[in-house]
């Protein structure tokens, strides 16, 4: 059960690539699962906002993972609250089950189509938190989403995990086919970083 509680509580348990994450404010109230390794991929979000469901299961399905995100939150004020959490939980979530990092590829890149939208992005998963966004998105809100609030989910899921992340949309006409390949581009390129290697990918000898 999702906790009721009205002030923050964090609460974290992680094994191997997989992560739990409870998140209760007086915003909103959260609970989530990541498996980076699954078998058979698990994939169930519901957040109240249908364009947002729509975004992490696109990014949980083309990154290969299992992922389970479920939000009560206050979207009788607006989507912010709600979105910025989720964002917070998924970093929380994907840093748990990355434990320190060594032995991953560290690195990924995607460009991605979606009809008449393309879009790149490009990962470094090293504790370097940076977000450079472009989503070049021209309507005020798509499916419960405001657009710029479509662009801070990335920002804080960046900063917060934290990690590098650059994506652009580079050609599109569609909000709806912007937001859903830039997503896509960087489920891509994520799948790609977390891949498993025997080496350390940093000169530094920690990422």
């Amino acid at each position: 059960m999702i906790p009721t509680s009205k002030t923050e509580s964090t609460e974290t348990s992680s094994a191997g690539r997989t992560g739990t994450f409870r998140r209760a404010t007086r915003e909103t109230r959260i609970e989530g699962r990541i498996d980076l390794d699954p078998v058979e991929p698990t994939v169930d979000i519901a957040t109240g906002i249908g364009m947002l469901d729509h975004l992490m299961t696109a990014f949980a399905v083309h990154a290969g993972i299992g992922l389970e995100v479920r939000c009560d939150g206050d979207l009788e004020v607006d989507d912010h609250h709600v979105t910025e959490d989720c964002a917070i939980v998924l970093a929380t979530l994907i840093g748990e089950a990355l434990g320190d990092r060594t032995g991953i590829e560290r690195f990924g890149w995607a460009l991605v189509p979606l009809d008449e939208s393309l879009s790149r992005s490009a990962i470094d998963l090293a504790r370097r938190p940076s977000a450079t966004i472009d989503l070049d998105l021209l309507r005020p809100s798509v499916g419960g989403l405001a657009c710029e609030n479509a662009t801070h989910f990335l920002e804080t899921l960046a900063l917060t995990a934290p990690f590098t992340l650059h994506v652009r949309v580079l050609e599109g006409r569609n909000d709806h086919h912007k937001m859903e390949s830039a997503f896509k581009s960087i489920a891509v390129a994520f799948r790609a970083a977390i891949r498993t290697c025997d080496r350390m990918t940093s000169t530094k000898g920690v990422l």
